[in-house]
């Protein structure tokens, strides 16, 4: 078997130790093409000889190892079928042909499922506002009627899946037709938009954003509300009994419709890969905020580590086991992972245990993502976004396997620590929280080879 290794030597020390693993997927169920259920246990392995895998503890400094890799299993898979389309949809998908490409691939199969908070969802969103919104430059309106909202929704879908992308796709997402509608927003005409909105400043302020620096500035944000508010703002004035001062119930609700249509006036006035940039860098602002995780009753931790911790064991076994429960969800980002450190510190906070047991059972950050490997080492997304890649060797993407930060420990009345606030002190995170988007000089790409005819997806 030949060796195959991604990373160079560099003087500078690899803070991500990114390797290329085989992973078996086989689905033991009656059927393989329906959604993975989150409440079952993927187990993802590792095709490699255990004597090249190194003990690698939460605290002792991780050194990379070689996979032995298996020959590409996905040959007899990836060519691409004929999608069976309505002929009913006028959205130009030949225009944004390598768009969708890359978004069957964010989507690829069964990996949808654990992606899907941070790559397939954002991707898929991008791509129909980037659709829609080049459409807008030959039909002169942002947004599609009911009846073709559900023709464009099923071809949009068709063409994914005969690309190789998950054939539940709408439903992992839960992406509607109404989606792809006006929905509540009074303006969807690009004529009537533009002499209402200041086109001008709103282009200036998102035509090239800075994915670190607007999520703590929010400067194409604010525009995006601005937009949007004044828009929406048609139906509230006219329907308003105070002098505008009265806010209708579903104003948010409108204002939020509203700003789906200034991102598709957006995409029309960039090219669908400058769309696209903007778009995912606006949708990861949002992503990094939320811990994705489902946190199941604590009974048992609490049980085990309650009394002041008078067993530490029993308080380690039963945090390991819930811990275990959490690496079952999904691949999270390395700043979803301190939210999700964060929000599980304090529902057990609320539980009586006061004591840090993440540095009492030893728990870092990459505990709390999808574990891959027999040595179950924690996959950690960048917090910049990012795509999948297909390659003859299979479907990769990056992952920091090596990241050991310590959980933090919340205080009684601390919750995440903000990225954008200059004096708190959080863990120092992977390189790919750098501003530099694409920019990976220490990071080495991990591929999930999948193979889709001998692969092992088990449910427990």
């Amino acid at each position: 078997m030949i060796q195959r290794v991604f990373f160079k030597k560099k003087k500078k020390k690899l803070t991500m130790s990114c390797l290329k693993f085989s992973i078996l997927v086989l689905c033991l169920h009656v059927s393989c093409s329906g959604a993975l259920d989150y409440r079952k246990d993927p187990v993802l392995t590792i095709r490699q000889e255990d004597s090249m895998l190194p003990m690698i503890s939460p605290t002792a400094a991780p050194k990379p190892f070689l996979p032995l890799l298996a020959p590409s299993p996905l040959a007899p898979f990836t060519n691409i079928t004929v999608p069976k389309i309505s002929g009913q949809c006028m959205l130009n998908f030949t225009a944004s042909e390598s768009l969708m490409s890359m978004t069957a691939i964010d989507c690829w199969s069964v990996f949808a499922p654990l992606l899907a908070n941070v790559i397939c969802c954002p991707q898929l969103e991008a791509t129909i506002t980037i659709l829609i919104g080049q459409s807008s430059k030959y039909t002169n309106v942002l947004a599609l009627n009911g009846t073709a909202a559900k023709y464009c929704l099923s071809d949009i879908k068709q063409i994914l899946v005969s690309q190789g992308a998950n054939d539940t796709l709408a439903q992992i997402c839960s992406v509607r037709s109404t989606d792809l509608t006006d929905a509540s927003c009074p303006i969807i005409d690009v004529t009537e938009f533009e002499e209402t909105v200041d086109t001008s400043k709103l282009v200036a302020a998102c035509e090239k954003i800075d994915p670190v620096k607007e999520c703590c500035a929010q400067t194409c944000q604010n525009a995006i509300l601005e937009a949007a508010t004044r828009i929406a703002s048609k139906t509230s004035d006219l329907l308003s009994t105070d002098g505008g001062h009265a806010v209708l119930p579903d104003h948010i609700s409108r204002v939020n419709d509203c700003k789906n249509i200034v991102l598709r006036w957006l995409a029309s006035k960039f090219n669908p890969s400058n769309a696209k940039e903007v778009l995912r860098g606006l949708s990861n602002c949002k992503i990094n905020k939320v811990c994705p995780l489902v946190f199941p009753n604590m009974k048992h931790v609490a049980l085990g580590c309650g009394d002041e911790i008078s067993n530490q064991t029993a308080c380690c076994t039963a945090m390991d086991s819930y811990v275990s429960h959490l690496q079952k969800q999904s691949f999270i980002t390395n700043l979803q992972a301190l939210d999700c450190a964060a929000s599980l510190g304090m529902k057990l906070r609320k539980s009586n245990i006061t004591k840090d047991v993440y540095s009492l059972c030893h728990i870092s950050l990459k505990d709390f993502s999808l574990q891959v490997g027999s040595q179950a080492s924690g996959c950690l997304l960048p917090s910049l976004p990012s795509d999948a890649i297909f390659e003859s060797s299979g479907v990769s993407f990056l992952c920091d396997l090596n990241d050991n930060i310590p959980a933090p420990w919340p205080t009684s009345s601390q919750g995440a620590a903000s990225t954008c606030s200059k004096g708190v002190k959080i863990p120092a995170l992977p390189a790919a929280a750098s501003a530099e988007r694409g920019n990976y000089n220490d990071v080495v790409m991990l591929s999930l080879l999948v193979a889709f005819a001998m692969a092992l997806l088990m449910f427990m």
